[in-house]
C-alpha cells in the first residue's frame, strides 16, 4: 500500500457504497496496520479478500472465480493488486457480476515500477489498458499520475448500470482534485527542501 493510494481511498470513500470488499487486502511484512483501509468507512460492512489467510484477510478467494452469489457486492476495491493477476479480464468479468446494479469497482495499479513478488508480478497497466479493462462498465473514469508519457501509477473507477450524473460528476471532481494535489507534491517537497520559505508560499499563493 503507497500513501498516494491511500489518500484517493480517503478522498472517493463517501461515493462508496456498502458492502466493501478489498481484494489483495492481506497486509504484508512491514504494512502492518498503515495497509488497513477500513478506517475509512466507518459502519460499513468490509470484508477483507485475498488468496492466502493473514492480517487484514476475512476471507480466502481467489479473484478469477469468486466465491459469491451475483449483485452482493456495493463496491469492489483492488489497489495494486492487477500486477499480480494473472488473468485480469476474468477477475475484472467476476468483479462486475458480484457488483449490485449502482454499484462500483475502485482500482489501482502500476506502470513505473520495478518487478515485484506477491508471489508473482504479470503487468504493467497504461491508462487506455485500463479503459480496456473497465469497458463492461457503463462509467468509467481513468486518471494517471507521474510523467505523462510514463505515469508511475493509474487508477480507476468503474460504475455498474446506472448512477445519477450529479454522482458521476462528484466522482469525476474528487479524482481530478487527487490527481492534482498528487502532481504537486513532489514540487512542494522539492521546494521545502532546495527553497527559502518565502518561495514556498508564493508557490502556494499562485496555486490557489
Amino acid at each position: 500500500m503507497r500513501k498516494l493510494i491511500k489518500s484517493f481511498v480517503e478522498i472517493l470513500a463517501d461515493e462508496l457504497p456498502a458492502p466493501i470488499y478489498e481484494f489483495g487486502s492481506y497486509q504484508v511484512e512491514g504494512q502492518e496496520g498503515f495497509a488497513d483501509l477500513r478506517v475509512f468507512f466507518p459502519g460499513k460492512k468490509y470484508v477483507g479478500c485475498d488468496m492466502r489467510h493473514g492480517k487484514g484477510v476475512d476471507i480466502v478467494m481467489n479473484i478469477h472465480e469468486i466465491d459469491l452469489p451475483d449483485s452482493v457486492a456495493g463496491t469492489v476495491l483492488i489497489f495494486d493488486t492487477l500486477e499480480h493477476v494473472e488473468f485480469c479480464r476474468k477477475a475484472m468479468s467476476e468483479v462486475y457480476r458480484i457488483l449490485k446494479p449502482g454499484g462500483m469497482v475502485v482500482v489501482s495499479s502500476v506502470m513505473k515500477f520495478r518487478i515485484h513478488d506477491y508471489p508473482n508480478d504479470y503487468w504493467r497497466f497504461t491508462p487506455e489498458g485500463f479503459k480496456s479493462l473497465l469497458r463492461e462498465f457503463s462509467y468509467s473514469l481513468v486518471d494517471s499520475v507521474g510523467e505523462a508519457a510514463f505515469p508511475h501509477t493509474v487508477v480507476g473507477v468503474g460504475v455498474k448500470g446506472d448512477l445519477p450524473e450529479e454522482r458521476i460528476r462528484s466522482l469525476a471532481d474528487k479524482m481530478a482534485r487527487w490527481e492534482r494535489a498528487e502532481r504537486q507534491s513532489p514540487i512542494k517537497e522539492g521546494l521545502k527542501l532546495f527553497s527559502p520559505p518565502v518561495l514556498l508560499h508564493i508557490y502556494q499563493w499562485f496555486r490557489r
